[in-house]
């Protein structure tokens, strides 16, 4: 069941007006030497002014603008046990671990239906989810590297899918309708939280991987809602879904599920078939609501993408999601709505 929780309050202090950046970094759509399991148990918990200033955000506009804003950060809960991980067996392999278990989605009822019409692609080469009428939501390594913004991301579009049609608007006949065109729209504005940046981390920090787009006009569909992450413990089966466009399966929209493997208190680690491309992608789960019958799918971590890890002084490969906990929750709501009288539960 989904759990009603109170969440933290992000209130906006000040915004500053900041250089326009290079936009020179190279995007790389997998990530090394980052905070792997044994060095997330060693963190110290945050203090309420770090997290005034890791959750503080850069605003880049459209026309190259960018601006931070300061925040305060009311009714947090500092958990002394932050970082302790739950252990389960592992192994060590690769992005496809064992048999490739990725399903392609070729069935247009499908593909434009819900939950999978949700999936967007990002034009700097990664996936992403949309989250309101004109909100996207992605990993930041798919727009900064930590030091400065990818090359692609000064001029950035969304693709929402669409099935190929021929002039006249029918629709083309046999195997193609499996292959999604996309319809680009630019991007309006991004915000990326300050815990991304190496100047405030000295290294990056995967906790902080996640980014909202905001759209020039509304998309229409339908979109998928935030939740907060539960425990492996209140999963069904532990098992995790999404959907996003790896690169070894060209113009194909690919699903997975699997179950979680280990995690931190901001982070899963787990074995799900993915390819590069589809990094960004919201990974979601499907849960009762309260007191109803109904079932309900939410964005409860963003899929950050393939990561070597450290444990036990060894080097172990797994597949990394960024959970969205009650802070994570405040500020993503807080950037799609503009205020926090919106986001006072998830």
């Amino acid at each position: 069941t989904w759990h009603l929780k109170k969440i933290p309050q992000i209130v906006k202090e000040r915004t500053f007006s900041l250089d326009s950046p290079k936009f020179e970094a190279k995007t790389k759509l997998e990530l090394n030497s980052v905070c792997g399991i044994e060095c997330q148990r060693k963190l110290p918990v945050p203090s309420l002014s770090d997290l005034k200033n890791l959750l503080s955000y850069e605003t880049i506009f459209e026309n190259g603008t960018r601006t931070l804003t300061e925040v305060n950060v009311l009714g947090a809960v500092l958990d002394p046990a932050a970082n302790t991980t739950t252990r389960r067996p592992s192994r060590k392999k690769r992005q496809i671990y064992g048999t490739d278990s990725r399903f392609s989605i070729y069935d247009k009822r499908f593909m434009t239906n819900f939950p999978f019409n949700t999936a967007v692609k990002i034009s700097t080469g990664c996936s992403g989810i949309l989250v309101s009428p004109k909100h996207v939501l992605t990993a930041a390594h798919c727009l900064h590297n930590g030091k400065d913004y990818v090359k692609g991301s000064k001029r950035l579009r969304v693709g929402l899918m669409k099935t190929k049609s021929r002039g006249n608007g029918r629709k083309r006949k046999g195997t193609s309708d499996g292959m999604p065109s996309f319809q680009w729209t630019r991007v309006k504005s991004t915000h990326i939280p300050k815990g991304w940046f190496k100047g405030v981390t000295g290294d990056i920090a995967l906790d902080y991987d996640y980014a909202v787009l905001e759209l020039k006009r509304p998309h229409k569909r339908k979109y998928m809602e935030l939740g907060i992450s539960p425990t492996i413990k209140m999963m069904p089966g532990s098992m995790i879904h999404f959907s996003g466009f790896d690169n070894d399966r060209s113009g194909q929209l690919v699903y997975r599920f699997c179950s979680i493997s280990e995690e931190s208190n901001d982070l899963f680690y787990q074995y799900c078939d993915a390819e590069p491309g589809s990094t960004g992608s919201g990974i979601y789960l499907r849960l009762k609501e309260p007191d109803k019958k109904k079932w309900k799918r939410k964005i409860i971590a963003v899929y950050s993408g393939h990561q070597w890890v450290d444990i036990n002084g060894e080097q172990q490969d797994y597949n990394v999601a960024v959970r969205i906990t009650p802070l994570k929750y405040a500020q993503i709501c807080f950037w799609i709505h503009g205020n926090d009288e919106n986001c006072t539960q998830g």
